[in-house]
């Protein structure tokens, strides 16, 4: 086994409530495959060494025989059921790592990572211990308070938005959550993202390398439709 072994968690266990559709928005179909089959290919053709996706209560089965062998994923090494939040998953996907040096934590809600991506965060995360992708926010941002006052107008040019995947050394993202949970007052209920956690626990900072505006969360119904119009345009290019 590498001294660098890569272990990268998927997380599918959402409800997507918001999308306010029958099934969760991991299992939609995207131009005949479901959302989560895209993250796994590019997963697959890149220089991670295993995957566990972590799905949904009682999707475990599915996904090994709907998902995993029939599209030959052999990278795929457990399929766990998730907790009730989003935290609650990346924690019991943290609990079943045996032996990795890194962690990448991707959102199966993200079809368009790309392998190549993949590949650089890996590269990056060798170095630094701690890398996330994101892009520099279009939009001028405005921060308001709770009855929608403008409190004020951060430099647009020092924002980013955050995306997935976010790496890790192992055992300094296990102790970020293992610190979160032994805390009292449960005060990852405002955490958002992996990275915010590190922060928050291991007081290191955080490389931000540059993704990529197609890769999208699906989250509410209309970003079916612009999944649509990015796989129609980059389909051809994905996981080359």
């Amino acid at each position: 086994m590498s001294k660098n072994k890569v272990t990268a968690l998927v997380l599918a266990a959402g409800q997507g409530k918001r999308m306010n559709m029958p099934v969760a928005k991991q299992f939609i179909n995207l131009k005949g495959k479901p959302v989560i089959y895209y993250s796994l290919k590019a997963l697959e053709a890149s220089n991670v060494d295993e995957v566990i996706l972590v799905t949904g209560s009682g999707q475990v089965d599915y996904c090994w025989n709907s998902i995993v062998k029939p599209n030959g994923f052999k990278k795929v090494a457990k399929i766990i059921e998730g907790g009730q939040e989003r935290y609650d998953s990346v924690y019991k996907g943290l609990n079943n790592i045996d032996d990795a040096r890194y962690v990448m934590i991707h959102d199966g809600a993200r079809p368009f990572i790309q392998s190549r991506l993949i590949n650089q965060v890996i590269e990056q995360v060798e170095i630094c211990s701690a890398c996330i992708v994101g892009v520099p926010v279009k939009d001028t941002i405005k921060v308001v308070d709770e009855e929608g006052q403008i409190i004020s107008t951060p430099n647009r040019n020092t924002l980013w938005a955050a995306q997935t995947p976010q790496a890790f050394r192992y055992d300094l993202i296990k102790r970020a959550y293992d610190l979160m949970y032994q805390e009292d007052g449960m005060k990852h209920m405002t955490i958002t993202d992996d990275a915010m956690l590190y922060e928050t626990y291991i007081e290191q900072k955080v490389k931000v390398l540059p993704g990529d505006y197609s890769n999208i969360k699906l989250t509410t119904h209309e970003d079916l439709s612009i999944a649509e119009i990015i796989m129609e345009k980059v389909i051809s290019h994905v996981n080359e």
